[in-house]
């Protein structure tokens, strides 16, 4: 029971800021045009959450199955540690993107707008074969590709289209910035296993870039959503000043990533990363709200 705890534990440090960031920031961009739908946008949450706890046993399942978490240095896997049996993460997973399909459709249908469904589709495909199938696209590299753009564009704007019917160039400026956020979550994950995942064939971004280079990547990343931060405080509204509060979070992380630390060491970056693009969605939102 402790280590399913300890399983729990560690997906919600990635769960919670990927799902809850870009539908707060997407519904802050529905406040500042007059289109927020309170009950679309926890619909919208439900639909995140869902497909990210899904992804997560997902991931868990394949890469049990593959035997690439037989030497892991990060939290515990289910399959991997053999706590669970493979065939009831793949049930569990399988579950939670029911749940955030009958949430999606939902949106769907109360929308109009049919098309939406291919993008649910793209979804629904690319949180399986993140590490799912024969050619999983997570292990050639393209992790943080998908990453920075499911959890950036597609779910801000998908939340804010569902609301008011339309995007907004503000939108897809801060959809950006939360897929660089997410991103970064992923290079500082793939940096901590860079020597396993390279024993177990696995061509991540961090393989690819190797150790130096997937160091500045993360930095690069997370320099983004600053930019973006003093961008829309100079061209919009000094309130969006409020998202520097982030920086308070992430700075440290990007001064371990540059000490040289690995494994273990590198646990912090993932949660102080993730936590950063939290505050900087409920700062933003705030900043939409009132501006």
């Amino acid at each position: 029971m402790a280590t399913v705890a300890q399983w729990m534990a560690g997906a919600r440090v990635r769960t919670l800021p990927n799902s809850i960031a870009p539908v707060l920031v997407g519904s802050g961009a529905t406040v500042e045009i007059g289109g927020f739908v309170w009950w679309k946008a926890v619909l919208a949450l439900i639909v995140a959450l869902a497909f990210q706890v899904g992804v997560n046993y997902a991931n868990d399942y394949s890469d049990g199955i593959r035997g690439t978490d037989a030497e892991r240095v990060g939290p515990l896997r289910l399959v991997g540690s053999g706590l669970v049996p493979p065939a009831k993460v793949r049930t569990a997973a399988f579950a939670c993107f029911a749940i955030a399909c009958v949430a999606g459709l939902v949106l769907v249908v109360t929308s109009g707008q049919w098309w939406l469904l291919a993008v649910g589709v793209v979804c629904l495909l690319g949180a399986w074969y993140y590490t799912g199938g024969k050619n999983p696209y997570g292990y050639l590299g393209l992790g943080e590709v998908a990453v920075f753009l499911f959890f950036g564009p597609v779910a801000v704007l998908g939340t804010l289209y569902v609301q008011a019917g339309r995007i907004t160039w503000l939108a897809v400026i801060t959809s950006v910035a939360l897929g660089c956020f997410s991103a970064a979550v992923l290079a500082a994950n793939n940096l901590r296993d860079l020597p396993g995942d390279s024993e177990a064939g696995k061509r991540t971004m961090a393989v690819r870039l190797g150790d130096s280079g997937t160091r500045n990547f993360y930095s690069l990343l997370a320099l983004v959503p600053f930019v973006v931060t003093f961008v829309l405080a100079f061209t919009v509204s000094p309130w969006f000043l409020l998202g520097v509060a982030a920086g308070l979070q992430i700075s440290p992380s990007v001064r371990t990533v540059y000490s040289g630390a690995t494994g273990p060491s590198l646990i912090p970056v993932l949660k102080d990363t993730a936590l950063a693009m939290l505050v900087w969605a409920v700062a933003t939102t705030v900043a939409f709200v009132i501006s």
